[in-house]
């Protein structure tokens, strides 16, 4: 049987939250709140590998502070962000763009770069390692691109978890410090590679948006775990 590849969106499910979003510093201490200060995520990748393999443990978590790559060509396939003002509509584009690639037309720098392109530019709360953490060193990307493996994704909802709805109804003047949202948005990744091979996955990742009055929505940092 021939093996399959790991998936893009099965990279980071293993990685320390050493820096996680603080939103607010008080009712959530599970995960999510929303005051002042924002501590930053990282973790994330909230999929599975693809059945027959499974996924190589990462070679080390990136660096916060690593500059993403801004080839010359263009970031290939990745989407780019909408401008969008609501953060669930927002939420569910960010997520579609995180499980989908194509390593047939987009090296792993030109991912690294589209996907840099939805990150907010206030850099106290934009945790890049979360975001950069789901794409695969180089040589796993090499060998997905050895077998032109890619992936399409479908949103089916997305929803603000019910802590952050509470931590907001706690306090709904705290969001007005960073203007930060938590949402979660399920859906479902269909990968594919050579000789027919494929195979749809259920997904789901819980998302951190900043969407501030009287401007678009931009991603600030996908959670360590999923919150319903």
């Amino acid at each position: 049987m021939k093996k399959r590849l790991p998936s893009l969106s099965s990279y980071g499910s293993g990685w320390p939250a050493s820096r996680r979003i603080v939103i607010v510093a008080s009712a959530v201490a599970v995960l999510l709140a929303i005051a002042g200060i924002v501590a930053l995520l990282t973790g994330g990748g909230n999929g599975h590998p693809a059945p027959d393999t499974a996924a190589p443990a990462p070679s080390g978590s990136p660096s916060s502070s690593e500059a993403a790559p801004k080839p010359s060509s263009g970031s290939g396939s990745v989407s780019q962000p909408p401008q969008i003002a609501e953060p669930v509509a927002y939420a569910k584009a960010a997520a579609q763009m995180l499980w989908s690639y194509d390593t047939r037309d987009t090296s792993r720098d030109q991912q690294l770069a589209g996907m840099r392109a939805w990150m907010t530019t206030e850099t106290e709360y934009a945790d890049w390692a979360s975001v950069a953490g789901q794409v695969p060193d180089p040589v796993l990307w090499s060998r997905m691109a050895d077998q032109d493996q890619h992936a399409t994704a479908s949103v089916t909802e997305g929803h603000y978890p019910s802590a952050f709805k509470q931590a907001l109804a706690d306090d709904p003047s705290a969001i007005t410090e960073a203007y930060i949202y938590v949402v979660t948005v399920n859906g479902t990744q269909q990968i594919a590679w050579k000789k027919g091979g494929g195979g749809a996955e259920e997904r789901a990742v819980t998302l951190a948006v900043q969407c501030r009055p009287n401007h678009d929505c931009t991603l600030a940092a996908i959670a360590p775990s999923v919150t319903q």
